[in-house]
């Protein structure tokens, strides 16, 4: 069998393009691989360093190689840009991909197991049928107002606005036809979403990690899923810090000369998370005068200098690290630090 010491992959759909080292000096073997002679090749060879991208298809691919006794490191693809020598085309993207794997502060993502992309499957799923709600509502709202039928704000009024409009005798037939296609699809998106999350619910029974993050004030089922199914590992981040930039929750830094420059927060990484993370933080808002502890002591402190919303973010960054640093340990939530008055 063939030896390397590593090998780049640049992946596709179809094809892929190989670049194999044999040692630091020798020559490079490269090579453009359909799907089936991808496992062929790979099952040819003396178990070795493989890296790619962390992009689509990536995770199943590293799952695979892990199956036949490599050792599979997904990068992040703007870690691996800065190795490209000239011009892009594929053979130029696996020898940087192949440079880079072999960096000793390279930065790697954890491979991801299936059930956990499937989890996040359902996360995804769930955010889809959420925004065609919303935009379904919104549809109606905004053509029965143009018959005169409107109730009041929130999803809640739906059903009064459907029924405001069957009651309408004014309202045309071809407006009552395309009202109930809208209402059939608002009936079967709630019923996918109730099915989706009952899936969701059943994956939360099933890992202990997050039935330990549901004590965390503002966590529930879906935050506590979607964190576990997207950090397999956390020991991957050296601190919750780390954690919290890669949500996109730490300032931006502008400093130079000894002076330190912050803004505001990045807003880079995991956007689904950091967004669940800030509705959590905003709803921990509303429940703090009825809270006693070390938190909700740091939260008032906040408010008496800070906007709200800033405060939000604030709170988000720090549920973050608390999370980051019960997974790490597996301790409980500290329930003093935030106990009911």
């Amino acid at each position: 069998m063939k030896q390397f010491i590593r090998v780049g992959v640049d992946l596709a759909k179809n094809y892929f393009q190989v670049h194999a080292l044999t040692s630091e000096s020798g020559a490079a073997v490269s090579r453009k691989l359909t799907r089936s002679k991808m496992r062929e090749f790979f099952s040819q060879i003396e178990p070795c360093r493989v890296g790619m991208e962390a992009c689509g298809s990536a995770h199943y691919w590293a799952r695979e190689l892990k199956a036949m006794g490599h050792e599979a490191l997904l990068m992040p693809p703007i870690y691996t840009k800065p190795y490209v020598k000239r011009g892009k085309n594929d053979a130029a993207d696996a020898e940087a991909i192949c440079e880079a794997v072999s960096r000793p502060r390279m930065r790697f993502v954890p491979v991801k197991s299936a059930e956990q992309q499937a989890t996040l499957m359902l996360h995804t799923t769930r955010e889809l049928l959420v925004k065609q709600r919303t935009m379904s509502v919104n549809a109606l709202r905004s053509h029965l107002s143009e018959f005169g039928i409107i109730v009041a704000k929130g999803i809640g009024r739906v059903d009064e606005l459907l029924e405001l409009s069957e009651k309408d005798m004014t309202l045309p037939n071809a407006a009552r036809a395309a009202v109930k296609v809208l209402a059939q699809t608002l009936e079967q998106v709630d019923k996918s979403l109730d099915d989706l999350e009952d899936e969701i619910a059943n994956a939360h029974a099933r890992s202990e990690m997050s039935r330990l993050l549901v004590e965390v004030p503002g966590i529930g089922k879906l935050i506590a899923t979607a964190i576990v199914a997207s950090m397999p590992d956390p020991s991957v981040f050296k601190s919750g810090r780390d954690f919290s930039a890669w949500l996109g929750l730490t300032p931006r830094q502008n400093s130079s000369g000894g002076k330190q420059t912050l803004g505001a927060i990045t807003k880079k990484g995991n956007r689904y998370i950091r967004k669940l993370l800030v509705l959590a933080a905003t709803s921990l808002l509303n429940v703090v005068g009825k809270r006693t502890g070390a938190l909700r002591d740091w939260i008032v402190a906040l408010l008496a200098k800070k906007p709200a919303r800033l405060v939000t973010v604030a709170l988000a960054n720090k549920l973050a690290r608390i999370v980051w640093a019960m997974m790490k340990t597996g301790e409980g939530f500290r329930t003093e630090i935030f106990a009911k008055a």
